[in-house]
């Protein structure tokens, strides 16, 4: 009798270990499940960080030449353009799509980019480098006159290769064009003279 007991008291204590070892294993792996779970409530530091707004040093941006910051994913433009770049743009409003940016200009452009050189300052155009088509990156055409797939008399902008959509420098979309509005002009405001935020104009 008192064997029995003894193995009984054996098999209980055995069943006693592989009890508390699976519970230990199924909280363990509960909480596995439930830490990921929760985690995705909460922005990972790259969320965080895609919609902060971008600093942007144009100090060695010389006339004529352009830098490309990310934003959001996004490439953005910030092009420097010459006297002659600036005064060739009211020459082009018959041929733009919307040269006074009216179509959407809440999507367009804030406020104060709605002037005709699309800029808080005229000498700086800062855009959003993708086609309002089906979002290819345009290549910068900024050399004048004749060119293959470019107009004889071409001022110098943009040219999307995908479906043929121009640009002026002021990231205003010719007519006729598969491209329907011109390149976003995203909130930005200046920092210094040569500090740019591109993301956030409350002082603007």
């Amino acid at each position: 009798m008192s064997e029995t007991l003894v193995g009984s008291g054996q098999i209980d204590a055995s069943k006693r270990t592989w009890l508390i070892a699976s519970s230990c294993v199924g909280a363990v792996g509960g909480i596995a499940a439930v830490v990921p779970f929760v985690s995705s409530f909460q922005p990972s530091e790259k969320a965080k960080a895609a919609g902060a707004a971008v600093e942007a040093d144009i100090s060695a941006l010389k006339p004529g030449e352009k830098m490309t910051v990310e934003w959001r994913g996004k490439p953005v433009w910030i092009v420097r353009r010459t006297p002659e770049q600036l005064a060739a743009l009211p020459k082009l409003d018959s041929q733009l799509a919307d040269p006074k940016s009216e179509r959407k200009p809440a999507e367009q452009a804030p406020e104060y980019a709605r002037n005709e050189t699309r800029s808080i300052k005229p000498e700086y155009l800062v855009t959003v480098g993708i086609c309002t088509h089906l979002g290819c990156s345009p290549s910068d055409k900024f050399q004048t006159g004749a060119q293959p797939s470019l107009p004889d008399d071409w001022q110098g902008g943009f040219f999307c290769p995908c479906h043929g959509s121009t640009f002026d420098l002021a990231g205003r979309v010719y007519k006729n064009k598969p491209a329907p509005d011109n390149l976003e002009v995203p909130p930005h405001m200046y920092l210094s003279e040569t500090k740019l935020l591109i993301g956030e104009d409350k002082k603007a």
